[in-house]
């Protein structure tokens, strides 16, 4: 059966060379005799694969000296209340929120400090429908707070926060980069912590990249868990359990396939152009699709869009999965279609989807 292009938010799609790759290295790994599922984490192969993917994403991402780099579990839903349970000290945290994924870290760091601290909502669009971000000259910002905590892309709403917005300065940043991080450069120095969950522009699920300010560890109150402290496991190496072995060494492979292509400079552009792509065939389709968020912060990771005649949804997503374009319904919250390009996602694949909307909307206008 050929491969589908898959328009997948996450778990999404790599790149194929890694997954040949994989593929050759399943049973045996560099003549280990044995593949990667199979080795003991603190083995020598393994403990250089571990050692490689952070070097390499430390030189993707231009890591600077001073920030710590784990591979942790639990995926960005952990880091919701682990964040919190690390940073917050007994203090307050200010919190951003411009769609569903911002909004439910709101949500759980409220739950997890429960009196222990406060967690405030520092400026929100929800009453909006998460269209576009808040002037950030307008934000309710506490001056004392231990944090500011946003999410750079929201995958469900297709909000991306742009380079050039001015992130307050009166406490450290921490970022939500689940389904952009590695899609353009960005500057680390900016941000106390980042967090990403792999399985969108990383690897596969199962590892969750955390890029820690070492000022910031050491915080945890004595009754944190080991496992979910941030300085014992920057100690340990991410070590203290047993990590997503696996997980990690796709990571790797994705990591050097990033360098084989240019880099995140490099990659920066495919994805705009892929970007352009796609919203052009929207905006010029008079009305047919349509994408209502402002034009400055207009993700270019996930794309939602609807038709306007949402009768024809049906006849889309059975059409479009019929040409081997697959994935692409809307999240329940949104309604319509969504079509994510991440990295993985080559410029020919964003071709095809745009070549079959525009046979679609020709055919049922």
């Amino acid at each position: 059966m050929a491969r589908v292009w898959n328009f997948s938010a996450g778990p999404a799609a790599l790149p194929q060379p890694v997954l040949e790759q994989v593929r050759e290295e399943m049973l045996d790994w560099h003549g280990a005799g044995m593949g990667v599922m199979e080795m003991s984490h603190r083995g020598k192969e393994f403990t250089g694969i571990v050692e490689q993917a952070e070097a390499d994403l430390r030189e993707l991402l231009g890591v600077p000296a001073g920030y710590k780099v784990l591979f942790l579990q639990g995926g960005a839903t952990q880091q919701f209340a682990q964040i919190p349970m690390n940073l917050l000290a007994g203090g307050s945290a200010d919190y951003l929120v411009t769609g569903s994924w911002s909004k439910k870290a709101l949500k759980e760091a409220q739950r997890v400090v429960a009196g222990s601290g406060s967690v405030r909502c520092a400026g929100s669009t929800e009453g909006g429908g998460f269209l576009d971000l808040p002037d950030p000259a307008r934000l309710d910002l506490d001056p004392r707070a231990a944090y500011f905590h946003l999410c750079t892309n929201e995958t469900i709403h297709g909000v991306e926060v742009p380079p050039d917005y001015a992130l307050p300065t009166h406490a450290p940043i921490v970022a939500d980069m689940s389904s952009h991080i590695l899609s353009r450069p960005v500057d680390v120095s900016r941000y106390g912590l980042i967090y990403a969950g792999a399985q969108k522009n990383i690897g596969p699920s199962g590892v969750t990249l955390v890029i820690v300010r070492d000022d910031l560890l050491g915080r945890a109150a004595p009754s944190v868990p080991s496992v979910m402290d941030f300085a014992v496991m920057a100690e340990h190496g991410s070590m203290l359990n047993t990590p997503p072995t696996f997980a990690i060494y796709v990571a790797g492979l994705v990591f050097q396939w990033l360098k084989a292509q240019g880099g995140l400079a490099a990659i920066e552009r495919v994805n705009a152009a892929k970007a352009d792509l796609l919203y052009a065939c929207i905006d010029a389709s008079d009305g047919f699709y349509r994408n209502p968020v402002a034009a400055a912060c207009r993700s270019r990771m996930n794309v939602p869009f609807t038709l306007a005649d949402g009768a024809l949804d049906a006849a889309f997503l059975a059409e479009t999965k019929a040409a081997g374009l697959v994935s692409l319904k809307g999240h329940k919250s949104f309604g319509g279609m969504r079509a994510s390009i991440y990295n993985a996602m080559p410029l020919d694949g964003v071709r095809v989807l745009v070549d079959f909307m525009n046979d679609f909307a020709r055919c049922k206008a």
